[in-house]
């Protein structure tokens, strides 16, 4: 899809959400070949009309050259041609250029005054707000913080969903997953004793997958802290809005991380609305092998093991003309109190021992175990991602996509 019709999308979502009949869209969408009947079912599960619609405009941006084109024709066959007309003049439309944030000095007025006013400030670019009872003594501005860390009362603090696929269909061209079973029983005891109630499903095609965490974000979170999903599946590129990568199921048909995400996010799970939800993806991002370079300082060089070593890559060969090559366009604020952590950076392999498991999954239980009582998530973070990044002769870079808004910290 062209830059200029994703943003056309984008600039009339909001008229879309609120007007558009998505009932009369769905079999026109199959026949035509933009949404297979398992994506349109996945559409219809969204919730609301308002909330399929905006799934469905969402979802179009990756849907290939021809889908907007085939989109207004439909909007036009089903009486809604005046949203067909607005996307036409939206995509017509220059862009309007970014507007930088205003971060001249904010004025505070003193204490004198009897009414309470909320009084903006600026961290970074990021406008925040404070009440005028942070106002504090003798007319110096005290800044009462609210508590920076999640609370974690409950217990159990929260579900944590495993997903081990290790057998994949014939068909599917992908190879056994060996090793992966070692990772899921460290991951189940690690999380069991952080006091989570692990949940563990094991060879599961892309639907099965969808519907286990549909069925976990539909619970009610309210009396829990927290919520883990864990993926250990082969891994590829796909194009993408907001979180990158996709995972497959075992009958070899993927499901971009992102929307694995959304299940959880406010609109689709209030009941984790302000909570952490956590996801670990133990899967390639793509196919590159990292070599690494040359440093002054010494770091371990540990060599590749023999013929045990794995990855979790597929091919991730050159689009065909029907679809759009990846890509990564921020066009969405991403929901808050997210972190998606990776077994690798973006496009690279990663890399998994058949008698040990994965470098990922055996340093963040080894990092969990030492240090989980005192550091918090983020630290503890950058510990795998140190020692991970100096095994082997191939390198493997894990990361994170961080939106937390406090300190993470695990319950020993």
């Amino acid at each position: 899809m062209e830059e200029q019709q994703r943003r056309a999308l984008r600039r009339g979502r909001t008229r879309l959400v609120a007007a558009l009949r998505v009932e009369p869209l769905w079999d026109p969408l199959e026949q035509r070949g933009i949404f297979t009947r398992p994506m349109l079912e996945e559409l219809q599960s969204a919730g609301s009309r308002g909330e399929q619609a905006r799934q469905l405009i969402i979802d179009l941006e990756t849907r290939g050259k021809q889908a907007f084109p085939a989109f207004l024709s439909i909007l036009r066959d089903t009486g809604q041609g005046d949203l067909a007309e607005m996307l036409i003049q939206e995509c017509e439309s220059r862009p309007v250029p970014a507007q930088l944030p205003d971060l001249r000095p904010v004025e505070l007025e003193p204490q004198g005054e009897k009414q309470r006013k909320r009084l903006p400030f600026l961290t970074g670019i990021v406008s925040c707000w404070i009440s005028q009872q942070a106002l504090g003594i003798r007319g110096s501005l005290i800044v009462l913080c609210p508590c920076q860390d999640y609370e974690m009362k409950a217990d159990p603090c929260g579900y944590c969903l495993i997903l081990n696929n290790v057998n994949f269909s014939r068909d599917s061209g992908l190879s056994t997953r060996e090793g992966s079973d070692i990772d899921c029983e460290k991951l189940e005891r690690r999380f069991k004793a952080l006091r989570f109630t692990v949940l563990t499903r094991r060879d599961l095609k892309a639907q099965e997958m969808v519907l286990e965490l549909q069925k976990l974000s539909r619970q009610d979170h309210s009396a829990l802290d927290c919520c883990i999903v864990v993926i250990l599946s082969h891994g590829c590129q796909t194009s993408h809005i907001q979180f990158p990568g996709g995972v497959y199921g075992t009958d070899g048909k993927p499901i971009p991380i992102e929307k694995i995400v959304n299940y959880f996010n406010g609109s689709n799970c209030p009941s984790l609305r302000g909570k952490p939800k956590l996801f670990f993806i133990q899967a390639c991002g793509g196919e590159q092998r990292d070599q690494g370079f040359v440093v002054d300082c010494g770091s371990p060089e540990d060599e590749a093991p023999g013929g045990s070593l794995e990855s979790d890559a597929t091919p991730f060969g050159l689009p065909s003309g029907n679809v759009d090559e990846p890509d990564a366009i921020a066009c969405l604020p991403t929901p808050s109190d997210i972190l998606v952590s990776y077994s690798t950076f973006p496009g690279f392999v990663s890399w998994r021992e058949r008698s040990s498991g994965s470098w990922y999954v055996e340093t963040l239980d080894s990092v969990l175990e030492q240090y989980a009582r005192s550091e918090d998530l983020l630290n503890l973070l950058l510990r795998v991602a140190n020692a991970v990044s100096a095994k082997g002769r191939y390198k493997q870079m894990p990361g994170c996509f961080n939106f937390l808004r406090k300190k993470f910290f695990f319950v020993c």
